[in-house]
């Protein structure tokens, strides 16, 4: 398994463990002082259709279509030998309180790696193709102008966010009729490695959609 996604150390659990129990403060102090438009109108139930996802969920992607645009996954958008836990290796947390300045430092330090998370500058540009979940951000009665795509279900919502090069801030060319929170699609469209911050965590793409369609096929990816 690579880069972000390998199997976490002991100290990388802990400190995770950490950043769980804090995650609902710090959504909070994120939507505190972050105000985006009619962001109070956003559908947070989670829609029927998602009860065939659990927290974690990725979905599996098909091979690519023939002269389609390039399909990407998840795994494409950061470094392969980035990893965000680098600076908490060899710690011993077992010898540590909970309220311990060494452990609330590394909590920090891992914190600032996900959310400054190293972007793939040569896809800056590239129309892509990819799944994941969304999260709507400016919605406006029924019709969602923008959303945040994230890789698995419950990201930002009931975990904490993703690394920032793991969200990606999409803005549709026609606003989405009907989306809701976790929704499963498929978006199409010029990504560029813009950096913004949101209420739900720190992003670290943008991708102007060109397309976005609901995500039928095959079940969630083991």
């Amino acid at each position: 398994m690579s880069g972000a996604q390998r199997k976490l150390t002991r100290p990388a659990i802990y400190v995770i463990s950490i950043m769980c129990l804090a995650a609902a403060a710090f959504a909070v102090m994120r939507a505190a002082t972050f105000k985006p438009s009619r962001i109070a109108a956003l559908p947070y139930a989670t829609p029927p259709s998602s009860a065939a996802y659990k927290v974690g969920d990725r979905l599996a992607q098909p091979a690519p279509v023939a002269n389609g645009p390039r399909q990407i996954k998840w795994d494409d958008l950061y470094p392969k030998n980035w990893d965000p836990y680098a600076s908490i290796k060899g710690m011993d947390f077992s010898r540590m309180s909970d309220n311990d300045p060494r452990a609330v430092a590394a909590l920090e330090r891992v914190r600032e790696a996900l959310d400054k998370a190293p972007v793939i500058e040569a896809l800056n540009g590239v129309t892509v193709r990819i799944p994941g979940f969304l999260i709507p951000m400016d919605v406006d009665k029924d019709e969602v102008r923008s959303f945040l795509l994230v890789p698995y279900f419950g990201a930002c919502i009931h975990t904490p966010p993703p690394p920032a090069n793991q969200i990606i801030d999409v803005k549709p060319d026609n606003p989405v009729k009907g989306a809701r929170m976790m929704d499963a699609i498929w978006i199409t469209g010029k990504l560029t490695t813009v950096r913004s911050d949101s209420p739900f965590g720190s992003v670290g793409y943008r991708l102007v959609a060109q397309r976005v369609e609901p995500y039928v096929i095959q079940k969630p990816a083991p």
